[in-house]
């Protein structure tokens, strides 16, 4: 079992920054490929980054390429997702995930364990 959870949401205005972390407890972390999702109300939820158990495999959805970034600390037992030049379409609950697995995944249904979300707001 892995328990997550997230921090960093707020509202930030259009081009800031945030930085979301996502800290992991129970079960060994490191073996864990990692990942990022958001929702907006009304939509479905969305894949926004996937990082692998070693972080040198890094995914990224169409709508945050060349602004998001996503990396891990094993001995902290933490993720990150850095999200640069904020968009109001960016607005969502940003969700955390852990796979079972080494392999980074990039469909919310291959995630096994979630954390319980951040809002992140970004106003116009």
């Amino acid at each position: 079992q892995v328990q997550l959870v997230e921090s960093g949401g707020g509202l930030v205005q259009a081009g800031g920054s945030l930085r979301l972390s996502c800290a992991a407890s129970g079960r060994t972390f490191s073996r864990n490929a990692m990942g990022w999702f958001r929702q907006a109300p009304g939509k479905e939820r969305e894949f926004v980054a996937a990082i692998s158990w070693s972080g040198g495999s890094t995914y990224y959805g169409d709508s945050v390429k060349g602004r998001f970034t996503i990396s891990r600390d094993n001995a902290k037992n933490t993720v990150y997702l850095q999200m640069n030049t904020l968009k109001p379409e960016d607005t969502a609950v940003y969700y955390c995930a852990a796979r079972r697995t080494v392999l980074s995944g990039t469909r919310s249904y291959e995630y096994d364990y979630w954390g319980q979300g951040t809002q992140v707001t970004v106003s116009s």
